[in-house]
Parts: C-alpha cells; structure tokens; sequence
C-alpha cells in the first residue's frame, strides 16, 4: 500500500464578507493545490476545535476577524495548546495573533513602526500632527478603526486608557505588503492609490525594503508559516509598519500571474512538509 498522505484541516469561513476582497476565492484556490500533496478537509472555525484530532495538522486561513467568534477561537487555542496539536501558523506568534500590543512593543524599542500609544497621557510622545488614528487593541480588518483631531477631546474618554491605540495619521505616499513563507520572501504588492487600499498591483522591493521587512519577520520568530508584513511610505521616503499579519493574512494571490502564484503554492506546500517533519 502506498503510505499514507499527511491529513489537513483547513480553517476557513467561505462566507466571510471582506471589503474589496474575495477570502472564498483564495481559499478554494489554495485548497484545490494543497491536495495535490494533502489530504484535506474544510472547516468553519467555530468547528475546528471539535475536529482537529483527527488531523495531523490545523491550517488556519482566511478564517475572518477572531472577534467574530473569539469564543471558539479561544478555546481552540487553549485546547491546540493542551494537546500538542500542530497549527500552522503555530500559535507562538507574538504580532497579530496575540493582539496589537506588538505596535507599543516595537515603538518602544525604537524599530521603524508608525509610533503607538495606548494612553492619552503619553501623547507628547508621538509626533505632532493635525489628525490622529484611533482604533481597538483587539481589532482587525478596520473594525472600529476611527480618524480624530484630537484624541483627548473627541469622546475617547477611558477608551484611550489602554484599550485602543493612538497613532499619528501618516500622509503616506502608498501602502506596500511583503508576504514570506517561513523566513524566504515570496512577493511583494502595493496599493498606488491611497484611496483603494485593495487594489494591489505588483511591486518590486530594493534592498533597503526586504532589509526592512525582514527586521519584522526575523522578530517574530516563527520558523513555519505564512506572514504579511504591512507598510506605508512617509513623507520622508522611509517606510513605516503598519501591521505585521501572523494570524491569517490575506494573500492577494489573483493580483499575481500565473508564474508567481504557483511559486507561491510551492513554497507553501515546501513548508507544510517541513513543518510536519519538523514537529512529527
């Protein structure tokens, strides 16, 4: 008999409604390749928790914002914790996936990070600016994301007492991503019209620019996985990070051709493997 094929389950919510983009779509594209060296199973993440057992391993992708079932999503990571169970990525991710704490984390150690606050009474140490952003520590996908003049004043009230962040609203010239399976860069993509944020065409990175993401990459530390580092050009040509993505990010795998996309569906199943030898 021919050995038997490594066993996936893959997390997902096909109906999930995300602005300017098609999660379903992806989802069903990757799905259809991984088999080619899985085999695979779909669920919802409310179920995974009551299914995982019987797979070698859990793929969490793009599975919506955790707030939309943070119940089940809390109690998947305590049981996957418990038991050992292999979770791609693995849940030792200390960006996203742990919340926005990272955004202060990083402001403090002085890495090139649009500067972050979670309290009122620290704003003197951000830069000036005319408008600011507001938006929750456990937020995702610009869910209760607001713009203001002025935090102290515009009904932030205990809000601004460490449940949100405050951050100076950067006049960017356009946001870029820089997506990584394990440590090795796969593609870069950029929005050039700052205001169709995904319209996504491709971008060719320098040096300097894959130096910059991969500072965020080599801090985190996950040795298996897939990774979006998110950033913005200021006005002063540096870049900046918006988000380090760590959870499920977003692929914008049909902004891609055709030779890209599949270099992407190799690398990920490269990475599956390894991680499945490495933690077996």
């Amino acid at each position: 008999m021919p050995p038997a094929r490594p066993r996936l389950l893959y997390v997902t919510d096909l109906a999930y409604q995300a602005r300017g983009r098609r999660y379903c779509d992806e989802d069903i594209f990757l799905t259809s390749r991984l088999r080619e060296d899985f085999d695979l199973a779909l669920c919802h993440p409310r179920d995974a928790a009551a299914l995982m057992d019987a797979f070698d391993a859990v793929v969490v992708r793009n599975s919506g914002p955790v707030l939309g079932h943070q119940d089940a999503y809390d109690e998947f990571r305590r049981r996957a914790v418990a038991e050992g169970t292999r979770v791609y990525n693995p849940l030792s991710g200390k960006a996203d996936m742990a919340g926005k704490q990272y955004l202060l984390d990083l402001t403090a150690a002085g890495y090139p990070v649009i500067p972050t606050v979670d309290r009122r009474e620290d704003m003197h140490l951000l830069p000036e600016s005319d408008r600011y952003v507001v938006k929750p520590k456990l937020g995702a996908d610009s869910i209760g994301l607001r713009i203001v003049s002025d935090p102290a004043t515009e009904g932030e009230g205990e809000e601004a007492g460490g449940t949100v962040l405050i951050q100076p609203c950067v006049d960017f010239a356009y946001e870029v991503s820089f997506y990584f399976v394990d440590h090795d860069f796969q593609y870069a993509l950029y929005a050039p019209h700052t205001d169709r944020r995904w319209q996504l065409e491709p971008y060719e990175p320098a040096d300097g620019d894959l130096e910059f993401a991969r500072r965020f990459i080599e801090w985190n530390g996950i040795g298996h996985g897939i990774q979006r580092v998110d950033a913005c050009r200021a006005p002063g040509g540096e870049l900046l990070l918006v988000e380090l993505e760590d959870l499920n990010p977003y692929l914008s795998l049909d902004a891609l051709d055709d030779s890209r996309r599949d270099a992407f569906v190799v690398a990920m199943k490269a990475s599956l493997h390894r991680f499945l030898a490495a933690e077996g």
